[in-house]
């Protein structure tokens, strides 16, 4: 009889103990999930970066051959720069993306046509 009085006083405080307890528990699953999203997404992030730096060292190549780059590839390339530069990406390619907009347009043969 005792063990009923003494819970029928005191249910309020069991209640908050559990309902405490039950969101401690969703917290820390929450809290679980959002750091395994967060590294998640930081390496699909890190995957872009690299392909969109990758497209900037091809492009390169490309047209460091041809020496010369034409204005539609200049506008192409801006845009993966973009993206590259937003990304955190600020290396050896952001000297490849500055000569690639300072080549010619226009092949050197085209050039001494008259």
């Amino acid at each position: 009889m005792q063990i009923l009085q003494f819970i029928h006083q005191n249910w309020i405080e069991w209640l908050f103990a559990i309902v405490t307890f039950i969101l401690g528990c969703l917290y820390r699953d929450v809290k679980k999930r959002l750091t395994t999203e967060q590294h998640k997404s930081s390496a699909i992030a890190e995957g872009v970066k690299s392909l969109l730096r990758e497209s900037i060292v091809q492009n390169y190549n490309k047209y460091q051959d041809r020496e010369c780059c034409p204005i539609y590839a200049k506008e192409s390339i801006k845009k993966v720069y973009e993206s590259y530069h937003k990304l955190g990406g600020n290396d050896v390619a952001t000297k490849l993306y500055n000569t690639l907009l300072e080549m010619s347009e226009e092949p050197a043969e085209r050039r001494n046509d008259p």
